[in-house]
């Protein structure tokens, strides 16, 4: 199994320090805990009886990392699926919440597995995930990390305010797909070709 803190702590790593970007819907952020998780859970670093922009700016990893592991890994239910798709979940459960489960519900259906898609690990999605992992042990989190990388594509698609997320400047892969590649095995990267011919539609 893997080590969850650990995996905790490297989506601190790669969530980045504060920022407060006009086209992330999320808003003011820190190591990828947005002003209103803050909010939501009543968190009020500073004690003035207020949260807003000064509690993201004195979060510390500590209590992001611990944020992370109660509200987006141990309340979402994650554990209970294989734990080769763990850290992949978990990871896309930060990113964007219940669509990081509901992605692995639309990949099951695809599969031919009866589930509802509600963004919720109840007993369902449980027991299709572990018979999708028993069939195929080697294939899941890739097929996983793939549908995550599609739908990534599809935002940007749709909302071209975050294309930057998913391809820099100089034109090369965003911050959105190299995430999502990080979870699959590298024979199913992108080529630059590959890339280019994905998101030339987006010029």
């Amino acid at each position: 199994m893997p080590d969850i803190q650990q995996i905790a702590k490297e989506i601190v790593a790669r969530e980045g320090g504060y920022v407060n970007d006009p086209d992330d819907p999320g808003g003011a952020t820190k190591f990828g805990v947005t002003l209103g998780t803050l909010r939501r859970l009543g968190i009020d670093l500073d004690a003035n009886g207020i949260t807003d922009h000064s509690d993201v700016q004195a979060l510390s990893r500590e209590q992001a990392t611990d944020i992370f592991l109660i509200h987006y890994f141990k309340r979402p239910n994650i554990a209970s699926l294989p734990a080769a798709l763990h850290g992949s979940v978990f990871d896309m459960y930060v990113n964007a919440g219940t669509n990081a489960v509901k992605i692995l519900q639309n990949l099951l259906l695809k599969m031919g597995y009866d589930v509802a898609v509600d963004g919720m690990i109840g007993p369902q999605t449980q027991k299709a995930a572990a018979d999708a992992y028993e069939r195929g042990p080697a294939h899941l989190a890739d097929a996983y990390a793939i549908e995550r990388r599609r739908y990534y594509f599809d935002l940007a698609d749709r909302r071209p305010a975050s294309r930057k997320y998913a391809r820099t400047r100089k034109g090369g892969k965003g911050g959105w797909i190299t995430r999502a590649e990080t979870f699959m095995a590298p024979h199913y990267h992108l080529t630059v070709s590959q890339f280019q011919e994905r998101t030339k539609s987006w010029d």
